[in-house]
């Protein structure tokens, strides 16, 4: 079970989601169901259709998409990382939100963390495992 975590002052509840080398800070509040990431709109800041629905389809699978206030800092790795960390931030949050989330968003697969990184690039390589062309001669 997944620690269930409130701000102290406001009660807001919490939750951190991690992908790639991204990370997001999301915070839940009763609301109209406005998406803030860094400030800014859902639609402003995800361009793409697809990482839109990536944080989206988290709320609309526990029917919280407009009675909830989702506010998310984001930080490091690109637009499909940082979807992906916002996604998984704001599962754990709902939890922390209510409890009762919990079953539906983790046989939907939410809370499983993407543990794929980039692997490092190796000396000697030209990546992390191509190496240097062959010549005979």
């Amino acid at each position: 079970m997944v620690a269930v975590k409130k701000d102290k002052i406001t009660g807001d509840a919490l939750g951190t989601g991690r992908r790639k080398t991204a990370v997001a800070r999301v915070r839940i509040r009763p609301g109209t169901g406005q998406v803030k990431i860094n400030e800014r709109d859902l639609e402003d800041f995800f361009a793409t259709d697809q990482d839109r629905r990536a944080v989206t389809d988290v709320l609309e699978s526990v029917g919280q998409r407009g009675r909830v206030d989702v506010s998310i800092r984001v930080n490091g790795g690109g637009t499909t990382g940082q979807a992906g960390a916002c996604r998984m931030g704001i599962a754990r949050a709902l939890i922390s939100y209510d409890t009762e989330f919990f079953s539906t968003l983790r046989d939907a697969g939410f809370l499983t963390r993407d543990s794929r990184m980039k692997e490092r690039k190796k000396y000697g390589l030209h990546g992390a495992r191509r190496g240097v062309q062959f010549s005979k001669r």
